[in-house]
């Protein structure tokens, strides 16, 4: 899986920390979501996908040869 929210976010203009607070989660979250070291629950990605205003499947790519 490869997950596209540090891109969102540097496009978006916003922080890990400010990401952090506006879907409930600690700065070292993100920055583990980002560096592919944690996996998102469903709510989490949900969260993050409405934050960015885009489906899960755009920012959490789930790729077929893994």
């Amino acid at each position: 899986m490869r997950v596209a929210v540090k891109d969102a976010r540097k496009q978006s203009g916003i922080t890990q920390e400010e990401l952090a607070k506006a879907v409930g989660v600690t700065r070292q979250t993100i920055i583990s979501l980002e560096n592919g070291r944690y996996t998102a629950s469903l709510g989490l990605a949900h969260k993050i996908a409405e934050f960015f205003g885009v489906k899960i499947e755009d920012i959490f790519i789930f790729e077929e040869d893994e």
